[in-house]
C-alpha cells in the first residue's frame, strides 16, 4: 500500500520526486525511509529521490544529474562514451558546471565535477530528451576539444581513440571541429593530429 501510494507520485513526476513534494502529498518521512529500505526508491541527493523500477534507459544517470542540478552538462569521457567514440567505460560520470558554482555532490550516481569558466562552459551545449528524461551534454565537437584541454587528466589513449573514431565517421564535420578548437584555444594542438589521421 505504501509502495503503491509513493509509486503514483513518482510516476506522475517521470520517476523523480523531491522530499517537499512527497510531504505535500501526505507521505510521512517514515514511509519514505521505509520505501528506501525496501528498495522501492533511492536517494540521488538530500531531498531528491528516484523510483527504482521506473522504465529508465541506459542514460538514466545523466537525467539524475540534470534533475539534481539543471546547470550540469555531461562532458569529457562520459560524453565520448555517449557518442560511441571510446570503448572506455568510466566509473564516474564527468560533469561540467560553471566556475564559482557551489559544491555539487550526489549520493548516486558517482560523479566527477569539472568547473569550467564561462568561456568554455557556455559553448556547444545540447539538450537531449531520452526515455529517462532530459539532460544536457556537450556536442561531439566540443567534447573532443575539451578532451584536448584536459588530456593530461583524461590520458592520451582516450583522446586519440576518440578523435580517430570521430574522423572515421561519415558525419564528421572538420570545419566545425576546428572552429570550436579555435574558440577554446586548442586549434594548434589538435591540427597536427587531425592532419595525420585524415587520409
Amino acid at each position: 500500500m505504501i509502495a503503491k501510494e509513493i509509486r503514483t507520485i513518482f510516476v506522475k513526476n517521470k520517476g523523480y520526486a523531491r522530499m517537499k513534494d512527497l510531504k505535500l502529498s501526505g507521505i510521512h518521512t517514515r514511509k519514505i525511509a521505509a520505501a528506501r529500505k525496501d528498495g522501492v526508491i533511492e536517494r540521488i541527493k538530500p531531498g531528491l529521490y528516484k523510483l527504482v523500477d521506473y522504465p529508465w534507459d541506459e542514460f538514466s544517470g545523466f537525467s539524475d544529474i540534470y534533475t539534481a542540478n539543471s546547470n550540469s552538462v555531461i562532458c569529457l569521457v562520459s560524453a565520448c562514451e555517449y557518442y560511441g567514440l571510446t570503448t572506455f567505460s568510466p566509473s564516474e560520470i564527468s560533469v561540467a558546471l560553471p566556475r564559482n558554482t557551489h559544491q555539487f555532490k550526489l549520493t548516486f550516481p558517482p560523479i566527477k565535477v569539472y568547473f569550467f569558466t564561462m568561456k568554455y562552459y557556455g559553448t556547444g551545449i545540447t539538450t537531449v530528451k531520452s526515455k529517462s528524461g532530459t539532460f544536457k551534454i556537450y556536442s561531439i565537437e566540443k567534447t573532443l576539444v575539451d578532451l584536448f584541454r584536459y588530456r593530461k587528466k583524461t590520458g592520451d589513449d582516450i583522446v586519440l581513440e576518440s578523435l580517430k573514431n570521430y574522423l572515421a565517421q561519415n558525419k564528421r564535420n572538420i570545419n566545425k571541429l576546428l572552429e570550436c578548437a579555435q574558440q577554446c584555444g586548442v586549434q594548434n594542438k589538435m591540427l597536427p593530429y587531425i592532419k595525420a589521421m585524415v587520409v
